[in-house]
């Protein structure tokens, strides 16, 4: 029994521009929660530091070196995760996308290529059937179009064809009739 062979793309940028378009805004949204976040760190510390009796200046210059070694830790976590994370996910768009220009492709150059399938775990799985199904008439040779009409497909006569009249019975000869 021969085993079916799985095709996995190697490359996980098929679409560049799409994907780290894609993975950039959550970078960005990724950097702007650490800022807010830290921002709000900075905030609760000092009003902290304000309500204290003594030594109030003395925790404000710790905390900002502390929150700061913090924040910088977390971006240099956190955003390569989310990088990574983002070309991760948005592979399973951009590949089948890809997929989807190739056949097109295909189809426009007059190709007649087979039905495609995805990869396990691909999002837009409905819209390939769809584009297969849509393309089906274009992909469908020649041959095939003629083997599958039915003889009623084809377009009527316009002259009527008569139907050829049958030839009359011939007399005996030899034996005449007459009266007995």
């Amino acid at each position: 029994m021969a085993m079916k062979q799985t095709y996995k793309r190697r490359q996980k940028l098929v679409k560049p521009r799409l994907q780290l378009k894609l993975t950039l805004i959550f970078v960005g949204l990724s950097a702007l929660s650490l800022l807010l976040q830290f921002v709000l760190f900075q905030s609760t510390l000092t009003s902290a530091a304000l309500e204290l009796p003594n030594d109030s200046d003395l925790l404000m210059g710790a905390t900002n070196g502390m929150l700061l070694r913090v924040l910088l830790g977390s971006f240099l976590v956190f955003l390569p995760l989310t990088f990574l994370v983002g070309v991760l996910t948005t592979f399973r768009i951009a590949g089948p996308i890809y997929r989807f220009e190739q056949f097109l492709d295909a189809v426009r150059r007059g190709d007649r290529p087979s039905n495609f399938r995805l990869r396990k775990g691909d999002e837009l799985l409905d819209l390939a059937d769809l584009i297969n199904e849509a393309t089906q008439p274009l992909r469908v040779s020649d041959e095939e179009s003629v083997a599958d009409s039915d003889p009623l497909d084809e377009a009527p006569s316009l002259v009527r064809e008569e139907p050829e009249p049958e030839p009359e019975p011939e007399p005996e000869r030899g034996r005449e009739r007459g009266p007995s």
